[in-house]
């Protein structure tokens, strides 16, 4: 009966501590913006998570950089921007500054209006300036805000299908704005019976 005691007092300690280095790493994976000291400018930065998580119980997260969009040529800085990172690490986030931008907006392209964010299977997109559709995690996390500022939303879907366009031309046929249901004779209204036959060739 010891033994199952301390089996269990075991295993929950286990359990603890590998929630407390989840938490950890969760809190500071993933890429940052900081402004570096040096430069004054925003740079992007990943740090070492792995190494955070295991920082040992009842002491500070052990913080480093893993990379920087200022690296190879400033390699041996210092690594001041540590501080800014350690004061407030959600702020420094880019999928929370990410958040905090769709947060309010729609679609672009829908219309959809953005509420919990899926960051794993459903990211949303930005349509930069030039209308192309781009994830955002392929943004420079130095140029984040510079890109925004020109950027607009747009949801998965949308972004799916652009790029679909984009990339696939010939699998991929754009329907006139008058191919709404009870609008045009080929798409037939299914409330009021009106239209004619859909023509199926314009399938994909």
């Amino acid at each position: 009966m010891k033994l199952e005691w301390v089996l269990a007092a075991t295993a929950l300690l286990a359990a603890v501590g590998a929630l407390r280095m989840f938490r950890l790493w969760w809190r500071y994976h993933g890429a940052m913006r900081v402004e570096c000291p040096e430069t004054h400018h925003a740079a992007g930065v990943v740090l070492d998570a792995r190494h955070v998580a295991l920082s040992p119980p009842g002491k500070s997260a052990g913080l480093r950089l893993s990379t920087c969009s200022r690296w190879p040529e400033r390699a041996g800085c210092g690594q001041e921007c540590l501080s800014q990172i350690a004061a407030s690490p959600e702020d420094c986030l880019v999928r929370n500054i990410m958040a905090r931008w769709y947060a309010g907006k729609v679609c672009a392209s829908c219309g959809t209006s953005f509420e919990k964010i899926d960051w794993t299977a459903r990211k949303p997109a930005l349509l930069s300036a030039d209308k192309i559709s781009v994830d955002w995690s392929h943004i420079r996390a130095e140029s984040l805000d510079e890109t925004l500022n020109s950027a607009q939303p747009i949801c998965f879907a949308c972004h799916l299908a652009l790029t679909l366009v984009r990339e696939h031309p010939d699998l991929a046929v754009t329907r006139p704005a008058s191919w709404q249901a009870g609008t045009d004779r080929r798409r037939p209204d299914p409330e009021s019976g009106k239209g004619g036959p859909r023509d199926e060739s314009t399938d994909l």
